[in-house]
């Protein structure tokens, strides 16, 4: 049988949620939980165990990127001991995953020689197609357009709701990161977009950048949604005082109508297409909530914001 190892907590998901992790063997750190309870984790990084701030996390990962020096390391002996026929990887972010040259340079001495594939998805069709590469790679592809079938029906259901009561967009931002303030990139303003919002500050199948205040104060977002990377709700909670002692927080117009929300971040940052799937629910509850109703299973992936709740 093949032995797969994923460099990618998105690709470990997956493959997860498809049923074939039992051709998964190794695994990065930053998988899930449960996943670490069940496979090795073969991909390590210099910071884990580390409680630093947004601000100390952008600057040592800008600094190392800067110097060309790597933050993750491969466990060469656990990776020879599995023997894998593949490997998932990627090379869309250099800073928050092991990326495929790195991969590439630490499988070199191994006896056998393993197929590296990049999965680096931009948009939310890359995503889904993703998933078909990946089972593809197991001999599986069947089993992806099965998993894909029931994801595009559930964005149906939103879509069709929502175009029913001829729902208006809400002017929404959605940050990927507090200190400094990155807008949205990639795949998650095609989120916005079927959860009936639009975010004009976002970058659509492209990197998330760093934005101004006084332009996120200017474009005054109905809705704002704040899930940075690698954070959950509680780690956000931490550092929202970044953003409520701003000049003008007071003033936005989903501050004052609360309409400020806190979400876990794998339903936005972390691409695998089911999450991202639930974050599109997600979403469209929090835009349109005389409309549609966040699921059960979300409710504690999510916080409405209010200084009540950061002062308690």
């Amino acid at each position: 049988m093949i032995k797969v190892c994923s460099f990618m907590p998105a690709v470990t998901q997956m493959i997860y949620d498809m049923g074939l992790d039992n051709y998964l063997y190794g695994v990065t750190f930053e998988c899930p939980e449960q996943t670490l309870k069940e496979k090795e984790p073969v991909v390590r990084c210099i910071l884990e165990g580390k409680n630093l701030s947004s601000i100390e996390i952008d600057t040592l990962f800008s600094a190392s990127k800067h110097q060309g020096k790597d933050l993750y390391y491969v466990d060469e002996p656990i990776l020879e001991r599995i023997s894998p026929d593949i490997i998932f990887t990627q090379d869309m972010c250099d800073i928050c995953q092991i990326d495929t040259a790195c991969t590439a340079a630490a499988v070199a001495n191994l006896e056998k020689q393993p197929e590296l594939i990049s999965i680096s998805p931009e948009s939310l069709e890359d995503v889904f197609e993703s998933a078909v590469t990946i089972a593809k790679a197991m001999g599986k592809e069947e089993v992806a357009y099965s998993y894909l079938n029931g994801l595009h029906k559930r964005i149906d259901t939103v879509v069709d709701l929502l175009r029913a009561v001829k729902a208006l967009p809400k002017r929404v931002m959605l940050m990927e990161w507090l200190d400094p303030i990155f807008n949205c990139g990639h795949w998650i303003p095609h989120q916005i977009a079927y959860a009936g919002g639009v975010d004009m500050l976002s970058n659509p199948s492209g990197d998330s950048i760093v934005t101004q205040w006084d332009k996120i104060v200017k474009y005054n977002p109905e809705v704002l949604v704040i899930a940075p990377c690698g954070f959950t709700v509680d780690r956000t909670l931490e550092e929202m005082h970044i953003l409520t002692e701003k000049e003008g927080w007071d003033g936005l117009k989903a501050v004052q109508e609360n309409a400020v929300f806190i979400a876990d971040f794998d339903m936005f940052t972390q691409s695998s297409a089911n999450t991202l799937v639930d974050g599109i629910e997600l979403l469209a509850g929090l835009f349109h909530p005389d409309v549609l109703k966040i699921p059960e299973g979300l409710s504690k992936k999510y916080k409405p914001f209010n200084v009540k709740a950061l002062q308690q």
